[in-house]
C-alpha cells in the first residue's frame, strides 16, 4: 500500500504528483497536514514542498488541457474535503496521461465528480461576495467575518480589493482562523490569536467597534425591514437564495 503525506498546500499537492511521475509509483492513499497518521500496513512517503516542481506539474495541466481547467484544480482544492486530494491527483493523471483533452470528457466519472465539486465552491464564493457585511472599527478601518463551508476567501479576495480599493479592511475566516488584511497598498494574510470578535455572529467586541457602527446596523435593519413586502414574502426561495447558515453573520438578520 503507497501512502504519500504533504503539507496541506496546493504547491504540496502538485510536488506529489511531480513525484508520483518520478518514481513511477501512485497513492493509494493521501494523508495531508500535521495531524495526519501513518497507516498500519505500508510505508508512507513524506513529500516536502517544492515550488519548481509545482509549478512544472501546473504548466503540463495547461499544455494538456487549459488553464481555465488548473484554475478548475486549485479550486477543488480549496474545498479542503478529505477524499479531494486523491480525486485531484486521479483527475491530474488522466489529464496528463491522455493524448487529448480529457477537461470535457463527461462521461468519465472523475471528470463529471470534479466538476460538480468546483460548481459547488464557486458558487460559495459567490456567496461570499453577496453576504458579506462590514463593520467599522474605531480606527476607521472595517472588518467583516463569517465561516464558509469550503476555504473560497483566497478567490473573493481581488473582488473586494477592486471594489473596496479606497478603504483598508480586513476579511476573515472563523472556521479555518485567518483572513487577509488591505491597507490601501497590498493585501496581506493575517492570523490572530486573540480575536475579539463574537465566534456565534462574527459581531466586534464593543471595545473595537466605531461609535456609529451600531446606529449603521439600526438603519440597516430598518432599511431592510421597509422594503420587505410581507404579501409577497417565500420563506422558502428566501432560504435557498440566502442559505440559513449565513444569517448570524448578517446584522438584518439578527
Amino acid at each position: 500500500m503507497n501512502v504519500f503525506a504533504y503539507d496541506n498546500t496546493f504547491e504540496g499537492l502538485l510536488t506529489l504528483v511531480f513525484e508520483c511521475y518520478s518514481r513511477n509509483q501512485f497513492p493509494d492513499e493521501i494523508l495531508s497536514g500535521e495531524g495526519s497518521q501513518s497507516v498500519l500496513f505500508g510505508s508512507t512517503t513524506d513529500i516536502v514542498t517544492d515550488d519548481l516542481k509545482a509549478e512544472r506539474v501546473w504548466k503540463g495541466i495547461v499544455s494538456r488541457s487549459s488553464e481555465d481547467n488548473a484554475h478548475r484544480i486549485y479550486r477543488v482544492f480549496l474545498s479542503g474535503l478529505p477524499n479531494a486530494p486523491m480525486m485531484l491527483v486521479k483527475y491530474i493523471r488522466l489529464i496528463i496521461d491522455s493524448t487529448k483533452n480529457e477537461e470535457t470528457n463527461f462521461s468519465l466519472s472523475v471528470v463529471v465528480e470534479i466538476n460538480k465539486l468546483h460548481q459547488k465552491v464557486c458558487k460559495e464564493a459567490h456567496r461570499i461576495h453577496m453576504f458579506t457585511r462590514f463593520q467599522k472599527t474605531v480606527e476607521g478601518s472595517y472588518y467583516a467575518s463569517f465561516a464558509p463551508m469550503y476555504d473560497v476567501l483566497p478567490l473573493c479576495i481581488p473582488h473586494f480589493r477592486d471594489r473596496f480599493a479606497d478603504q483598508s479592511w480586513i476579511i476573515y475566516d472563523l472556521k479555518r482562523n485567518y483572513g487577509f488584511l488591505y491597507d490601501l497598498k497590498t493585501v496581506s494574510s493575517v492570523v490572530f490569536d486573540d480575536l475579539k470578535v463574537n465566534v456565534q455572529n462574527g459581531q466586534l467586541h464593543a471595545s473595537l467597534m466605531a461609535e456609529d457602527e451600531k446606529l449603521f446596523q439600526k438603519l440597516w435593519k430598518q432599511y431592510f425591514k421597509s422594503i420587505c413586502i410581507q404579501e409577497r414574502k417565500n420563506d422558502k426561495v428566501h432560504r435557498q437564495l440566502l442559505p440559513k447558515r449565513f444569517w448570524k453573520y448578517l446584522p438584518e438578520k439578527l
